[in-house]
């Protein structure tokens, strides 16, 4: 009100453009200060006002896919496993987005810690754009090759009829998947990220919302099944786009037209890609990896298969706190590195990496405790029981090694260090993880039990490696923006 005022008084003088020169001004000098306001949100915030959101988000994105396998074995069996297969290939395609949301979120929180508000606006702009392309060429991709696709899983029948129905809608809606990656990046990177986890609470009642409608005969509605469910998601990440676009503009007033799309600055992809590649082929290798162990196991028995089954939906519990501080340290780090405040990107890694080891024990001592009834939740077979409860005590020992290499990983990440995680992350998995779960598993005759000590030698590798590099401090070599005080 008070700019109106002076605004008008200003123009209510004698001399018309030397007044409007200075309104010019003056509007220029306060948006500066707006845009600096609005991205200095992030320094207000602790590891804790970060990582509690992520936490919500996390345990949401989980919990969703084990309801809706859930309500669809309700439905039918068959429809239950082609969609899960489904699953796997569209999470396949999904990793193509976190290439550049993984570099976003890295460079705008370097950017933001250096005081690089423009670079930073620019950065949120050309991700946008960046994956609204990737979105289209992957929603094409899977809904014209989706069968071809399917038919490598060796599925056939009414499976593959319900995994293509799924593939083929969802194949569409991985194009606002794409957008919504980007734009929760571009919030989180500013610290708002209370407003990313409120999207995926309400993505999540709406996808619930619509499973429940297609899967019962709720109102006198038609049973839609598959098709429903598929719709349902689709809906949900629409109205994710359109809820983050709301925030991205009302909390960064940062706005995103057509011309985004085709303007992205060359050298912001290059950044974007040579951050999000390593880190995407991380994963990828880590996925391969355990599709390779899951075959070993099924060679083991049906039993340690199922056991396996329960036990990795038990142990998400252990790591998902592990994987929200790991996120939000992930995020101070990069603001203190682009700060060149090296000391407390130190220090910051090394305090997380103390509170994740001792929660993800503590956690899993509780479930080992206690691990008798809890696999009794799941089945009352006593071979499987049997199977599974030294494979508790097991994890024990593998999730304070976990924690150590999701934490410092990620901290590296966001020094810029990207090679080294995926290096070390290949070899270990495919020279450790795989080569000792087959050896213990099968060779040793130990069973599942041998493949999770196999498993645990493999985190608490890549975990020492990760903690002696951190000690090492990359960044001094590492470090991909220069830190200014201007805009």
């Amino acid at each position: 009100m008070a700019l109106v005022i002076m605004v008008k008084w200003i123009l209510q003088r004698e001399n018309s453009v030397q007044n409007g020169i200075l309104v010019l001004l003056i509007l220029k000098a306060k948006g500066a200060r707006a845009l600096e306001v609005n991205t200095n949100t992030y320094r207000e915030q602790t590891l804790f006002n970060i990582s509690w959101p992520l936490f919500i988000e996390l345990t949401l994105h989980m919990g969703m896919g084990i309801i809706a396998t859930l309500m669809l074995s309700h439905y039918a069996d068959d429809a239950a496993a082609g969609v899960g297969v489904a699953n796997q290939l569209l999470n396949i395609f999904i990793l193509v987005f976190n290439v550049t949301s993984i570099g976003a979120t890295v460079l705008i929180s370097q950017n933001l810690g250096a005081g690089r508000f423009q670079k930073a606006r620019q950065l949120s702009h050309s991700v946008c754009g960046l994956n609204f392309w990737f979105g289209i060429a992957v929603g094409i991709v899977v809904f014209c090759f989706g069968e071809h696709l399917l038919r490598l899983f060796d599925i056939h029948g009414k499976v593959l009829e319900y995994g293509l129905i799924f593939t083929r809608i969802c194949g569409i809606s991985l194009f606002f998947e794409s957008l919504s990656q980007a734009l929760s990046a571009v919030l989180r990177s500013h610290g708002y990220v209370k407003e990313a986890m409120a999207v995926t609470v309400m993505m999540d009642l709406i996808s619930v919302g619509g499973n429940i409608i297609a899967t019962t005969d709720i109102f006198g509605l038609p049973v839609t099944g598959v098709t429903g469910v598929s719709w349902a998601i689709l809906a949900a990440r629409a109205f994710a786009v359109m809820a983050l676009l709301y925030f991205v503009y009302n909390r960064l007033s940062l706005k995103l037209g057509f011309n985004d799309i085709l303007t992205t600055k060359k050298d912001d992809i290059k950044g974007l890609l040579s951050i999000g590649i390593p880190s995407a082929g991380e994963n990828l290798s880590y996925q391969l990896s355990q599709l390779v162990i899951t075959s070993i196991v099924v060679s083991i028995g049906a039993a340690s298969l199922a056991t396996r089954v329960y036990i990795l939906n038990m142990n998400m519990v252990c790591y998902l706190f592990t994987l929200a501080i790991a996120q939000g340290t992930q995020l101070l780090v990069a603001r203190y590195i682009g700060g060149r405040k090296f000391d407390q990107a130190l220090r910051r890694g090394l305090r997380t990496l103390k509170i994740a080891m001792a929660a993800s024990t503590l956690t899993s001592l509780v479930i080992a405790l206690v691990g008798s009834p809890l696999l009794e939740t799941f089945t009352k077979n006593p071979e499987i029981i049997a199977v599974g409860l030294p494979v508790l005590w097991a994890i024990v020992f593998v999730e304070p090694g976990r924690a150590m290499n999701i934490v410092l990983m990620s901290s590296l990440k966001s020094a810029g260090d990207v090679r080294f995680p995926v290096i070390i992350g290949i070899i270990s998995m495919w020279g450790v993880a795989v080569t000792l779960s087959y050896f213990l598993g099968v060779y040793l005759n130990l069973g599942l039990l041998g493949v999770w000590m196999a498993q645990g030698t493999d985190e608490w590798l890549r975990g020492i490696f990760a903690l002696k590099r951190w000690l090492a401090k990359p960044w001094e070599s590492k470090m991909t923006v220069e830190k200014t005080t201007s805009i």
